[in-house]
């Protein structure tokens, strides 16, 4: 069984915060930042930055890991961001061309 990511996905302000889980973090970030799916949480609050992301063994230890994250409070969602991104950088902004980004 191949293992998996949880992501934290923010926009512009870091103001709204999408917890996710993939098999493929750099094709699911690239999704969200496209709008793939038009409407969508991320789509409808541009949320196009990746703000933390984490691997876990299993994609079932990721899913647990997820679903624990979105019951967390807001300032515990910080708190971890904070430890591996404490500048809340777009932690995939060297991941892609500008062609990669085009709609």
């Amino acid at each position: 069984m191949k293992g998996g990511w949880v992501y934290i996905m923010t926009n512009k302000h870091d103001t709204t915060l999408y917890t996710g889980v993939t098999s493929n973090l750099m094709k699911r970030v690239l999704q969200h930042k496209k709008g793939i799916f038009p409407g969508s949480f991320t789509d409808q609050f541009l949320c196009h930055k990746l703000a933390w992301f984490g691997f876990y063994n299993t994609i079932v230890e990721a899913i647990a890991m997820e679903k624990r994250i979105k019951h967390w409070r807001r300032a515990w969602k910080d708190e971890l961001i904070e430890k591996l991104n404490p500048d809340w950088k777009d932690m995939s902004e060297d991941w892609y061309h500008e062609r990669d980004l085009e709609k």
